[in-house]
């Protein structure tokens, strides 16, 4: 179980606008936000500070998110840290995600209470 106020997220988009919304919702929440621009740029603060949960964009240039998460699946000694990724593509791309070692999928536009409410379950788990 980690509380919002000893919890650390990391945000993961390369589009700077998405990233600040995000963090501005979930830093109102309590919790610490860590954020990145590309998915090698995760890859290194996951392995320098694992956070408790990364919140990671599908699509990216260089490495996607199905990329990044299958790297930290396979390569790091992670495999309880909840990834969610976020993508504008609707759910049934959720099962790719779920083949790459993701544990959720959230849709955008993004429902904040519905990340709110994932981002606590996966948490307390």
């Amino acid at each position: 179980m980690c509380p919002p106020q000893g919890c650390r997220i990391l945000v993961v988009d390369d589009v700077a606008d998405n990233i600040f919304l995000l963090q501005t919702i979930l830093e109102s929440e309590g919790f610490a936000v860590d954020t990145a621009l590309s998915g090698q740029s995760a890859l290194r603060q996951i392995q320098t500070a694992p956070p408790d949960l990364v919140l990671l964009d599908v699509m990216m240039p260089d490495m996607n998110g199905y990329e990044v998460t299958q790297h930290i699946r396979q390569t790091l000694d992670l495999s309880g840290l909840p990834i969610l990724l976020v993508t504008a593509f609707d759910a049934e791309w959720r099962g790719q995600g779920i083949r790459f070692g993701a544990n959720d999928l959230i849709c955008k536009p993004i429902d904040f209470d519905d990340l709110l409410m994932r981002v606590n379950t996966y948490l307390a788990a």
